[in-house]
């Protein structure tokens, strides 16, 4: 599948595949990559993240697998979640903050300028680490608050099943189906963060970003949202920044280590398969990490 991020000129912002009666020159246009990639990978090349002059992250080349859970492991002030930022351009945001390198989804290059990032948050969605429902919105208007915030157009019957559907991924329908009109904040912080990724599924997103999803969650409500990100895994690329090392063993397919050097800039030691990570990591100061040595 190849993304189309551009604006819409119809109002209407949609992760379109090319349609069979596109030519040969138009589809080649919109590959950056010569190889196919698979729907949901992210590839990383040589990226840097800026803060001014200063650089937050140096030099990170990777490539996260799709249907998969990625977390991003390494000490407080390492950039990791600068680095999850880049992931659909939420770091630009900041005044004065810059990247460079190249952040391909599905072979195309995220910060191309023709790319647009209201429409890359889409197909890219995040979930931060405190609950955030809107606070003035119903449980209902929250799911949806995405689609009505990018003017899809869509009709209540088609806003009732978004919601329910959604809902029902993030494992939350049962628990608020009697209740949809009710204050978001309403419900418990567990309940809240799962009504937050039901926000972000809402928008039929290909790639989830959860940055410490879970620190601020009882530990019942925890499980229950590491449950639902195993759950999730088959459908969407799923990338965590957690501190919680027992979190990061139990629930990711991959693991990334990243750490500081003497000019303050994150760097990746290590990517690779989870359980090597833990157990046998190719780079001393990856084991030093994970058996808390240091960090």
């Amino acid at each position: 599948m190849v993304l189309d991020l551009r604006p819409r000129s119809d109002g209407e912002l949609m992760a379109t595949q090319p349609t069979p009666h596109e030519t040969p020159e138009a589809k080649a246009m919109s590959v950056v990559s010569a190889a196919d990639p698979m729907p949901g990978e992210i590839v990383l090349r040589d990226l840097n993240c800026y803060y001014g002059t200063f650089r937050a992250v140096r030099d990170v080349t990777a490539t996260i697998r799709p249907n998969a859970i990625t977390a991003i492991i390494g000490p407080s002030g390492c950039g990791k979640t600068t680095f999850l930022r880049t992931l659909n351009r939420m770091h630009e945001i900041t005044p004065g903050a810059t990247v460079s390198g190249e952040v391909l989804l599905d072979g195309v290059d995220v910060y191309a300028p023709d790319v647009d990032p209201v429409q890359l948050r889409r197909v890219v969605g995040m979930v931060f680490q405190r609950p955030n429902p809107f606070p003035t919105m119903s449980i209902y208007n929250n799911v949806i608050a995405g689609l009505r915030l990018t003017n899809a157009r869509r009709s209540n019957a088609d806003f009732d099943v978004i919601v329910e559907r959604s809902l029902r991924r993030a494992a939350l329908w049962d628990e608020v189906k009697d209740k949809l009109k009710e204050n978001g904040t309403s419900l418990s912080g567990g309940q809240q963060q799962r009504l937050c990724i039901a926000r972000a599924l809402a928008v039929d997103p290909e790639v989830i970003l959860m940055d410490e999803p879970a620190s601020a969650l009882d530990p019942v409500a925890t499980l229950r949202i590491e449950e639902l990100m195993a759950e999730l895994r088959a459908t969407y690329t799923i990338v965590i920044v957690t501190h919680n090392m027992q979190q990061a063993s139990r629930v990711s397919d991959e693991t990334a280590f990243l750490t500081m050097g003497e000019d303050r800039a994150g760097y990746l030691v290590e990517m690779g398969p989870t359980v090597d990570i833990f157990t046998n990591p190719k780079e001393q100061l990856t084991e030093d990490y994970v058996s808390g040595r240091f960090g």
